[in-house]
């Protein structure tokens, strides 16, 4: 894949690429996690574009192929000297041609929502970043669970119902400890819930967090939180899910970035009432 314009050359990232194009998503002031790079390209190695001109990296955009059909474009960056020249329309437009039949999928900045309309894409529903830092003591309650590979398949079997693809390899990676902690929430053998804390350049995000009702997404919420610390925590969360609204600002977290949730082609329908905290912006 090499389509030029006025120098411009687009290929598929090398692992170094995805590391540069991290290091420029947090001087955008998206806040990557510290090992996110590796589990990104997990999802699909394939699914991540560099652009350059004149053999200098200048952009990046992410077009993450997931099996059944969709799709989820994110990464989408353009050193800013470099801007306003058609260099990043090029980009898009290869990266839409990379998912050529799916549903694609985007978290889109409030700066570029209009012009993903224009690309047909449709608004499904704000997504809010919450911030602060709570304070609470690690949990001794027994029915949350690191998961092991005991809960592994378990786990992936409750992701399903809150993706529109399967992603097996890419929890594989994120499930894992390290730079991660994972929790599932267990009673009488079924898993109501989990959700994944990671370290980031500022903090700790969490997320994903799923959960059957909103006690479960507290049980898990303080559990997750507490592994920070008292430092920064922060919440993805779809806004028209009031009970996960109500939880952030319960424990003193405030709005501190927005994006937008939107499709071309059709909406998965996905049960926001059970989804508190979105993976990432960046893959869904």
């Amino acid at each position: 894949m090499s389509p030029a314009s006025q120098g411009l050359t687009i290929k598929v990232m090398e692992p170094a690429d995805l590391d540069l194009a991290v290091e420029w998503a947090a001087a955008e002031g998206w806040n990557p996690g510290l090992d996110d790079a590796a589990c990104f390209r997990a999802a699909d190695p394939d699914g991540f574009l560099i652009a350059r001109l004149e053999g200098q990296p200048v952009g990046s955009i992410s077009v993450v192929r997931y099996p059944g059909g969709f799709g989820f474009l994110g990464f989408y960056i353009l050193r800013p000297e470099f801007r306003g020249r058609g260099y990043g329309m090029s980009l898009w437009r290869a990266g839409l041609a990379c998912l050529e039949g799916c549903t694609i999928g985007l978290d889109g900045v409030v700066a570029q929502q209009d012009n993903y309309a224009r690309s047909g894409f449709r608004l499904a529903h704000r997504n809010i970043r919450y911030g602060g830092a709570p304070v609470f003591e690690p949990s001794g309650d027994p029915r949350l669970r690191s998961i092991t590979p005991d809960w592994a398949d378990a786990v992936l079997a409750y992701d399903r119902a809150f993706f529109p693809g399967s992603r097996e390899a890419f929890l594989g990676c994120w499930l894992a400890p390290g730079t991660r902690r994972s929790l599932a929430l267990v009673e009488n053998g079924s898993i109501q819930g989990y959700g994944v804390v990671r370290a980031c350049r500022n903090g700790h995000k969490i997320g994903p967090l799923f959960a059957e009702g909103p006690g479960e997404a507290d049980l898990l919420f303080r559990a997750l939180a507490a592994e920070a610390g008292g430092g920064p925590v922060f919440l993805d969360l779809p806004e028209p899910n009031r009970d996960a609204v109500a939880l952030a600002e319960r424990h003193g977290l405030a709005p501190v970035f927005e994006t937008a949730r939107m499709y071309r082609g059709r909406d998965p329908r996905l049960p926001l009432s059970k989804i508190y905290g979105i993976t990432t912006f960046e893959l869904g």
